[in-house]
């Protein structure tokens, strides 16, 4: 049953909360299992971790009830890097003053990653006005399980997400700039210039997997222009 609502009051944390976010931060994880994977440090480690936080550094808001902490958002940059609730507290409107704050602080948006697994987190999300924008396998995070990107688009959502596109661009330029120098430098090891459509069929599908909303026929025409124009650019060099 949910909990009966609770007056709390939210401020930026201080260094002498920090053993109790630790203790929020570990029993939260815990409780949320199986919808979240349980972490790979101990609580101890989790308590050694967070007493080392740089509060100048980190903006770290702290949701407090009759003096004791009862969940916490941490926030650096454009990244809110965590919000956690106090078992006891949750569905209590806790969090979503927390997040509240941190949409108050950072009008012009902000990411975070969720668990794929995570549906009550993605569903708290969902409802305060926050997009999940991609996926990932979860290779690049400790527990490697799947995660999404989510976002709040702030007070101008299309400049925000384009920022985010101008982001991914870069990223494709030099992507691009690579894949076409290791065209070049296969063409100079090749005697027969006949393209391999098995090893572009391939390719295409392997590349589905990584993206599977564009599909392997987009994908397909996709590479066949990339491997078309890093041919072209190969022989003009």
């Amino acid at each position: 049953m949910p909990s009966e609502p609770v007056q709390v009051t939210v401020r930026r944390a201080e260094a002498g909360d920090l053993d109790a976010i630790a203790r929020v931060h570990a029993e939260a994880r815990e409780a949320a299992y199986p919808q979240m994977p349980r972490g790979v440090h101990t609580p101890e480690e989790v308590r050694t971790w967070v007493a080392g936080w740089d509060l100048v550094v980190q903006e770290v808001w702290v949701a407090e009830e009759a003096g004791a902490v009862v969940g916490y958002a941490r926030v650096h940059g454009d990244w809110l890097d965590d919000l956690y609730v106090a078992p006891a507290r949750q569905r209590a409107g806790v969090g979503s003053m927390l997040l509240d704050v941190v949409t108050a602080t950072r009008p012009g948006g902000f990411c975070l990653w969720v668990f794929e697994s995570n549906h009550a987190a993605r569903a708290f999300y969902a409802r305060h006005g926050l997009v999940e924008l991609e996926r990932t396998d979860g290779s690049g995070n400790e527990e490697k399980a799947p995660d999404l990107r989510l976002a709040w688009p702030g007070n101008d959502p299309v400049g925000f997400l384009r920022r985010l596109v101008d982001e991914v661009d870069a990223e494709l330029g030099d992507l691009l700039a690579r894949r076409a120098a290791l065209t070049r430098a296969i063409q100079g090891h090749k005697h027969d210039r006949t393209r391999d459509a098995d090893r572009e069929r391939a390719i295409a599908t392997a590349m589905a997997r990584r993206a599977p909303a564009l599909g392997e026929e987009r994908l397909a025409r996709i590479m066949h222009a990339v491997i078309t124009e890093s041919l072209g650019a190969a022989d003009e060099g």
